[in-house]
């Protein structure tokens, strides 16, 4: 994986800091750039200012729903071409569908584990380079 300022530069939306750290602690550790966001509604800022490679989204948001926010990442023409990947504790069927019609190229189960996780995050990356 590359290093530096070529490595892909993963946005984390998610507002339990336990989470976001044990994923930047994964993904920096593999070679990948990272920020986080904790607050939906500054997101899009974050979003349009960095041009993130990937945007690992939490649907289960407090202030607003991640596949909420989802949507208005694909309905906003400088961003929507950016992979979302839902973040989710619930597996149902129903959500992995309700995670695909939001826009989410991909889903991941939380308890997130460890082992795969980087893994999972490198096979987005490559589907999107090729």
């Amino acid at each position: 994986m590359n290093r530096g300022e070529n490595a892909p530069l993963i946005l984390i939306v998610e507002d339990n800091e336990v989470h976001i750290r044990l994923m930047c602690d994964l993904l920096t550790r593999h070679g990948m750039r990272v920020i986080s966001c904790k607050n939906p509604r500054e997101a899009i800022s974050l979003i349009q200012k960095s041009k993130p490679d990937l945007i690992l989204m939490d649907i289960s948001l407090k202030e607003m729903s991640g596949l909420e926010l989802t949507q208005i990442i694909k309905k906003t023409p400088s961003i929507a071409r950016i992979p979302v990947v839902a973040l989710t504790a619930h597996a149902t069927k129903r959500d992995q569908e309700n995670a695909r019609s939001a826009g989410c190229v991909g889903f991941i189960t939380k308890p997130i584990n460890t082992r795969l996780f980087p893994k999972k995050i490198a096979g987005f990356l490559n589907n999107i380079t090729s």
